[in-house]
């Protein structure tokens, strides 16, 4: 019988044997902190659950109906020592759970530069951090190296004991970039810019992927993280160089359409703003950028001019993929009254002309007389932004 009982615990070790710990033995140092945090968190909770769990067992079988020899006390209702010892233990753990998040929370914060390698380690002075720009597609990651003037497709490296500093945005939809040996997630959002200070300890090669579901691509989301020694990035550096492909921004326009399961990709050479028109919404050439677009309202935009800039500021999703309502969405280049509106038509003064300016400081475009001016706002063509 005692055999027959190992024989059936068999098949529970080898389900234990396929766990993954890398995030609590990771391969650098901010995962290493971060798998600390974890730990000494739940010690502190064990303190109280574990004695818990053991007098509810014992006083189930000290009190059980059967013995006779336990103290039998129906009118028993308060003990100082023991609401002492009730309160105080789960006080004294949430203050030192509270101070251990405070402290972490400031020391592991993603956007905060490093200040050591490891732990017995600081950073020198001199140090160099590695930039590597991260762009989250539909479904595929494309890492930029402005530093060296390559990118790469669903394959990332870097040097041991050097920082690393990301810069995160996406094309399209939220999602998180995660590399379990490295550090923390990362959320991935568009048109807005995340950051992650981490640095590589071992040499390996890691499993990197988005935390965030984001469609039907999405499982297939995945790429590798090369850490290396200097010697090894080197040559990754000159591989990817010899690959002789070039990312412009017709090339990542055409690498952004939504494709699952992408090979990994090399390009020895890449656009220098490129990341920065990914950022800012305007990849597509002669679109006004949204940083551009925020200058305009810093200055008190919202008039002819900075209407006539918003209309083509839609988002390059809807403008390059299709929308719910066809390719082009369509806009009412209008957000006064209608009598405002009639008084402005058949003023002798016409409203500005419907061509974009094509960014900040830029003069307003000519003037012009619509063809339909004295038949009022009912005659007001439905304006289609340009690509261009």
């Amino acid at each position: 019988m005692r055999r027959f009982r190992i024989a059936a615990l068999l098949p529970l070790i080898s389900i234990l044997g396929g766990c993954n710990f890398v995030v609590l033995k990771p391969s650098g140092d901010i995962a290493s902190q971060q798998g600390d945090l974890i730990l000494v968190s739940t010690l502190l909770m064990l303190i109280i659950i574990v004695p818990v769990m053991a007098l509810t067992i014992l006083f189930a079988w000290r009190y059980r109906h059967s013995n006779t020899a336990a103290t039998y006390d129906p009118d028993w209702h308060h003990s100082t020592r023991l609401e002492l010892v009730i309160w105080s233990a789960p006080l004294a753990i949430i203050i030192c759970l509270g101070a251990v998040t405070w402290m972490a929370t400031h020391l592991l914060d993603p956007y905060r530069p490093l200040d050591r390698i490891d732990a017995s380690r600081p950073i020198v002075p001199d140090a160099q951090p590695i930039e590597v720009n991260v762009v989250a597609l539909d479904w595929k990651w494309l890492f930029i190296y402005p530093q060296l003037g390559i990118a790469t497709v669903n394959e990332l490296a870097a040097p041991i004991d050097r920082p690393i500093n990301f810069r995160i945005t996406s094309s399209a939809v939220m999602n998180s970039f995660y590399v379990p040996a490295l550090a923390g997630q990362i959320y991935a959002m568009p048109g807005m810019e995340t950051k992650l200070h981490a640095v590589i300890n071992t040499p390996g090669t890691y499993r990197g992927f988005s935390a965030n579901y984001s469609g039907a691509g999405f499982s297939g989301m995945r790429f590798a993280f090369h850490g290396m020694a200097r010697a090894d990035f080197d040559k990754w550096v000159a591989t990817v160089r010899a690959s002789g492909g070039e990312l412009d921004r017709q090339g990542y326009l055409a690498l952004e359409r939504p494709s699952e399961n992408e090979p990994v990709r090399h390009y020895a050479r890449v656009d220098a703003h490129l990341f920065g028109a990914i950022l800012n919404m305007c990849v597509e050439p002669g679109k006004m950028c949204m940083n551009e677009r925020m200058a305009l309202d810093a200055k008190g935009g919202m008039g002819l001019a900075g209407i006539n800039n918003l209309l083509p500021l839609t988002y390059d999703k809807q403008a390059r993929r299709g929308a719910v309502f066809g390719a082009t969405p369509a806009f009412l280049p209008s957000v006064c009254s209608i009598e405002e509106a009639n008084r402005n038509l058949t003023a002798s003064a016409p409203p500005a002309a419907a061509e974009p300016v094509q960014g900040a400081g830029l003069p307003r475009p000519a003037r012009k007389q619509p063809r339909d001016a004295q038949q009022g706002l009912s005659t007001l063509p439905v304006r289609q932004p340009s690509n261009s």
